[in-house]
């Protein structure tokens, strides 16, 4: 808090920047590139090589304030039923144009509310992903959880199909605070679910919290935190609430008058913080924590810490492959997105075609740059010479730039040589910092705040 002004001069509260969970990131995607480059990459695939597997389920039965996700509400199962059949047609498109023997070695269930599926549609699902990619040796299943939405028999379900790790949304548990984002989420079904999980056999547990939500206050955040820990998770996310209604219709149900300023903001991501540390668990990057021993710990204390579009993971697969509507595949040659619409995705899906609409083609430069972004986001360092022995020797082109963030950045940076690191009060700067190396920062768009 000592450098409070510091933090505030170079603009901390007032930036608005990428998280970094790609780059370019997908606001530079154009239509120009989809299908094509989807198709190409997919036949290109080197089945020696393993790659994780994305399926978005865009459904809710409750459609949270404070989300920003591409999500719709159902209350009935015909529309979930009907996109479980449209995914089982985008993998029997996937079918025809991999290589034979791709494996897989990662996969993830997101959303919107995976848990909406019942136990059948669970089962039909999970072998249906599996008939086309069969898992490789060590392969993790991750899938995010509503409490609210999931009981036995799903987790049951899941488990039987291999989940191996649960990422539960909470948010935070103080009931002014879930009225005014819209999730209503009691601790005791939490709790019932966690006690669900463990007794499935699932042994990673992920809980999601964020910071800035409206009528948080220090005393409510550090109840909630309390309340979390009860639950021994193995990791925890910890976000700040972006506020964009501009992008987000729903956000525009909440009150702005409730939000906290600047300061209240960061004092509460610094009291979560470091109530999560003091609990003995590891903070990883920006905003991720970790038991000492878990993967994610022991990735980032040896420097095989990766970012993805789920965050921070230990997934060093260099494809992901995504299924559904909005979802987003990562190939060695550039980024594909799905149609984000679910009736245009499935338009495409049942005409035959591949669903990507949009990408981003990668050069050698754009490459480059996302290797020294992910080694800053990650490890708050970039040496330049380890960058040069994965990216080539012109990993040395920039080298001007570390001594411009150098010059910006003071104290809260040391350069030595080619190797740049961010300090420790300098971190809340790390996304700041990183964006010094983006070359593709559209004009009049407006990313999330950095504090």
């Amino acid at each position: 808090m000592k450098n409070i002004e510091q933090l505030r001069a170079l603009g901390l509260f007032e930036a608005r920047v990428p998280r970094y969970t790609s780059y370019p990131t997908a606001a530079v995607f154009t239509p120009q590139t989809g299908a094509a480059l989807q198709e190409h990459a997919l036949r290109s695939l080197d089945p020696d090589l393993p790659v994780s597997v994305y399926i978005h389920i865009p459904f809710c039965e409750r459609l949270c304030w404070f989300c920003a996700c591409h999500t719709q509400g159902t209350k009935t199962l015909g529309p979930v039923e009907s996109y479980v059949e449209t995914l089982e047609a985008e993998l029997s498109l996937l079918r025809l144009t991999l290589p034979e023997g791709v494996r897989m070695g990662r996969l993830h269930w997101g959303g919107g509310t995976p848990t909406i599926l019942p136990p059948p549609l669970i089962h039909r699902l999970a072998r249906a992903i599996r008939a086309v990619f069969p898992p490789h040796e060590n392969f993790e299943f991750s899938v995010e959880i509503d409490p609210t939405m999931v009981d036995r028999a799903k987790i049951d379900a899941l488990a039987e199909e291999g989940m191996t790790r649960a990422s539960i949304g909470i948010q935070d548990f103080d009931p002014k605070v879930q009225a005014a984002i819209g999730r209503s989420q009691p601790f005791e079904i939490t709790r019932a679910c966690v006690e669900d999980l463990r007794a499935a056999g699932i042994t990673s547990l992920n809980t999601d919290l964020v910071y800035g939500l409206p009528h948080q206050t220090t005393d409510r955040i550090a109840e909630t935190i309390a309340m979390v820990r009860s639950f021994a998770p193995d990791r925890v996310a910890l976000f700040g609430y972006a506020h964009v209604p501009w992008v987000s219709k729903r956000q525009k149900l909440i009150d702005e008058k409730a939000l906290p300023d600047d300061m209240a903001r960061y004092t509460l991501a610094n009291l979560a913080s470091a109530a999560l540390t003091d609990a003995g668990m590891t903070a990883i990057g920006i905003d991720h924590f970790a038991r000492p021993g878990d993967a994610l710990d022991i990735a980032f204390r040896t420097g095989r810490l990766r970012r993805n579009f789920q965050g921070y993971t230990t997934d060093s697969c260099r494809t992901l492959i995504g299924l559904g509507a909005s979802s987003i595949s990562r190939f060695p040659a550039g980024y594909v997105q799905n149609a984000p619409a679910t009736p245009g995705y499935a338009k495409r899906i049942h005409a035959g075609t591949l669903a990507g609409s949009r990408g981003y083609e990668l050069t050698d430069e754009d490459a480059l740059r996302a290797r020294a972004i992910e080694f800053l986001m990650c490890d708050f360092h970039l040496d330049l010479e380890k960058l040069q022995s994965e990216c080539g020797p012109s990993a040395r082109s920039l080298a001007s730039i570390l001594q411009g963030i150098a010059t910006k950045y003071g104290d809260f940076v040391h350069l030595a040589d080619l190797r740049l690191e961010i300090s420790q009060e300098g971190r809340p700067l790390t996304r700041m910092i990183a964006a010094e190396f983006d070359q593709h920062v559209p004009d009049r768009l407006t990313y999330s705040r950095a504090s």
